[in-house]
C-alpha cells in the first residue's frame, strides 16, 4: 500500500492538529497509510484520542525536533534525529512512499528537501507552489511564493513550466500563465521580468497570456501565475491578510446587536459562501515543485482542516505522476543552463 510521511512535529499545532488531520484523510480515502515520523509517546497519546485502522498507522520514533528558531542548514546537518529529517531520508529510500509532508520551518523543509532527496535533473531552483482560491471557484497557482528571493529569467520560466505539470495532475492540459508584474503591458517591469516575459513567451509548453497584476491571482482568467519568490509571497501573506480581514470585519459587524444578528440569517447563506471562497486552507499545502520525490509544506498554523487535503495532495500528485510530467516537459524545451 502507498504511504504518506506526516512530520507529526511541525507547526504551531503539532502534534495534535497533525494527527488529527492525517487520520481525517484516513477516514475518507482506503488507498493509502501514514507514517508519522516524531515523539513516540506525544504521538500516541494523540492517537488514543480516535478510533482509526492499526494496520494503516505507524509511528517512527524521533527523539529531535527542528523549529523556526533554528538555522536550517545547521538543523538539517546536525539534527539527524529530527522529525523532518528521517521522514525526508525514508522518502528518499523506501519507493513506496508517495510523499512528506510538513507545517515545520519553510526553510529547513527546502534545505532538506535539497539535501536529501534533490532536485529533478534539469531543473536550476525548486519552488512553492500554493493554490489561491478565485472568483471561479477553483484555484490558481502561485509559484513561487518564498523558496527563491532573488531570481534569474530562466528559474521564472521553469517555475511556470513545474506549475504547468501541476495543473496537468489535476486535469487542466493547457494551463493559461501569467507573469505577476506591476502592469499588464508587455514593456512594463525590471530587466528581470522584462527578459523572463521574452522567454515566457517563446515557451509552447501552456499558453502564455502576458503579464498579470495582483489582483489577477484570486479575479482573472488564468491558472497560473509565475513570480519571484519575494514577490510571491507578500502577494501570499496580502491575501491572507485580506482573508482574515473580511472574516473579522464580517463577525464585527454581524454580531453588534440583536438588529444584526438578526440581519446575519438572511445572509448566512452568502456569507458562508465568501468565507469558503476566500479559505487558501482547503487547498492543503503548497508543494515544493522541483524535487525528485514529493514534499509539501504547510503552513505553520495549519490545523487539521489544512492536514487533510495536504495529504491529498500528495496522493494525487503521485497518482497523476507529477514528477514524471516536470521531466517531459524539461525534455521538450524547458531545460536550460543557469547562466
Amino acid at each position: 500500500m502507498t504511504r504518506v510521511i506526516v512530520d507529526a512535529m511541525g507547526g504551531d499545532n503539532a502534534p495534535a492538529e497533525i494527527v488529527k488531520g492525517a487520520l481525517l484523510a484516513l477516514e475518507q480515502r482506503k488507498d493509502f497509510s501514514i507514517v508519522f515520523t516524531g515523539d513516540e509517546a506525544l504521538i500516541g497519546f494523540e492517537l488514543k484520542q480516535y478510533s482509526y485502522d492499526p494496520s494503516r498507522v505507524e509511528v517512527i520514533p524521533c527523539k529531535e525536533v527542528i523549529t523556526g528558531d533554528d538555522i536550517p542548514t545547521t538543523a538539517v546537518r546536525t539534527k539527524r534525529d529530527s522529525s523532518l529529517v528521517v521522514g525526508l531520508r525514508m522518502l528518499k529510500d523506501e519507493p513506496d512512499v508517495a510523499g512528506f509532508l510538513s507545517a515545520g520551518s519553510t526553510g529547513a523543509v527546502l534545505t532538506g528537501g535539497v539535501m536529501h532527496i534533490g532536485r529533478i535533473k534539469g531543473i536550476l531552483r525548486p519552488a512553492l507552489c500554493p493554490g489561491i482560491p478565485n472568483v471561479r471557484g477553483g484555484e490558481t497557482l502561485l509559484c513561487d511564493c518564498g523558496a527563491n528571493a532573488e531570481c534569474k529569467p530562466q528559474y521564472l520560466v521553469q517555475f511556470g513550466l513545474m506549475a504547468a505539470a501541476y495543473a496537468r495532475t489535476k486535469g487542466v492540459e493547457r494551463p493559461k500563465v501569467g507573469l505577476l508584474n506591476n502592469g499588464t503591458e508587455e514593456h512594463k517591469g525590471d530587466p528581470l521580468h522584462q527578459e523572463a516575459f521574452a522567454l515566457l513567451k517563446e515557451f509552447d509548453g501552456f499558453d502564455f497570456v502576458g503579464n498579470v497584476e495582483g489582483r489577477d491571482i484570486m479575479y482573472g482568467d488564468v491558472d497560473i501565475v509565475v513570480s519571484d519568490g519575494f514577490s510571491g509571497n507578500v502577494a501570499l501573506k496580502a491575501i491572507e491578510g485580506c482573508g482574515k480581514t473580511v472574516s473579522s470585519v464580517l463577525k464585527a459587524e454581524f454580531t453588534k446587536n440583536f438588529g444584526s444578528k438578526l440581519s446575519y440569517l438572511f445572509a448566512k447563506k452568502q456569507i458562508n459562501l465568501l468565507r469558503n471562497m476566500l479559505d487558501y486552507s482547503k487547498f492543503g499545502g503548497s508543494p515544493f515543485l522541483g524535487l525528485k520525490k514529493l514534499v509539501v509544506k504547510c503552513h505553520g498554523s495549519s490545523k487539521a482542516s489544512s492536514i487533510t487535503p495536504a495529504v491529498f495532495q500528495i496522493l494525487d500528485a503521485y497518482q497523476g505522476d507529477l514528477i514524471g510530467k516536470i521531466a517531459e516537459m524539461l525534455a521538450v524545451g524547458g531545460e536550460t543552463e543557469e547562466a
